[in-house]
């Protein structure tokens, strides 16, 4: 089995701080996304990989093990030992063992790699050493899966099916939903020694969209209109996430100047009746070409300032 550099995969530095991890992984996440690579096998891999990375490298615990673990696997090459690299020695040193949580059933087959169930299958579950259960165990701890929704999904809202072994639930992705939302799924993960059942939290990523900005809970966009339109007012229409609007476009409207429309924004979470504002950034085409009469007008309306 081959050490997978989870800080490599991502491409980010070993003492990458929390929010440059996650950032990374939006980028790749934006480019390896199945639905953006219909059919491609490779592409399929790579966001396989990425999101194991990235559930390692965002979950403290897990990434401290997991640089553990980095430690280890380079004072044995520094060794020059003979064999292969002992993981099930390692793992046990860690507190792992055979009894580990089948994560194939959990998510389904292939969706995590050997090294990964080898190494954090265990994880958050004390137990028994020969056979006897030790006096004190641990409650069954929730595991994390990041995944990713388009920005028109966060703004309306969808509904996500999740195989866990045998089982397909639907859940439901809340309007308003932002990266780095947790949606709970109650009792669809492994049980604990005691027998208690834990939960599964979908976090989610909201992936860029081509036509539109984020910030808080507003969006931004833009249009473009003719010089005449800005110099003279008119209209021009906009796209929102809730369809085309018409946008008032005032006389004497400068390059780069911003159009607010309120309530057009995006949801509030806790409160999706309430939206935040879209804010419009007016682009001014310059004409290459003008006919002889505009540009007499133009000079006369320079000439009489």
């Amino acid at each position: 089995m081959d050490y997978k550099d989870y800080y490599k995969i991502l491409g980010v530095p070993r003492n990458a701080q929390a929010d440059v991890i996650r950032r990374a992984y939006r980028k790749l996440a934006l480019q390896y996304h199945p639905d953006k690579n219909p059919g491609d096998k490779q592409a399929e891999e790579r966001f396989k990989e990425m999101n194991e990375a990235y559930q390692v490298l965002s979950d403290e615990k897990k990434r401290a093990r997991y640089d553990q673990l980095g430690s280890s696997y380079s004072d044995w090459q520094n060794r020059g030992a003979p064999g292969d690299f002992n993981w099930g020695q390692w793992a046990a040193q860690g507190g792992q063992s055979s009894n580990q949580v089948n994560m194939d059933d959990l998510f389904g087959e292939g969706v995590f790699s050997d090294f990964f169930r080898s190494i954090f299958g265990g994880m958050g579950m004390e137990m028994s050493q020969g056979g006897v259960s030790r006096s004190r165990q641990r409650s069954a701890q929730p595991i994390e899966q990041p995944f990713t929704i388009s920005l028109r999904e966060a703004f309306q809202g969808t509904v996500r099916q999740l195989q866990v072994g045998n089982r397909t639930m639907e859940v439901k992705i809340p309007a308003g939903a932002r990266t780095g939302t947790k949606v709970r799924v109650r009792g669809s993960g492994p049980s604990s020694t005691q027998g208690k059942t834990s939960d599964i939290y979908l976090v989610v990523n909201v992936e860029s969209d081509p036509k539109f900005e984020i910030d808080g809970n507003d969006l931004y966009t833009q249009v473009a209109v003719d010089v005449f339109t800005a110099m003279l007012g008119g209209e021009t229409r906009v796209g929102t996430l809730s369809g085309e609007v018409v946008l008032t476009i005032p006389a004497g409207t400068q390059p780069e100047q911003l159009i607010r429309l309120s309530q057009r924004g995006m949801p509030l979470l806790k409160d999706p009746s309430s939206r935040g504002d879209l804010y419009v950034r007016i682009k001014v085409r310059i004409p290459k070409q003008l006919t002889a009469k505009q540009k007499k007008l133009l000079l006369e309306a320079s000439q009489s300032k």
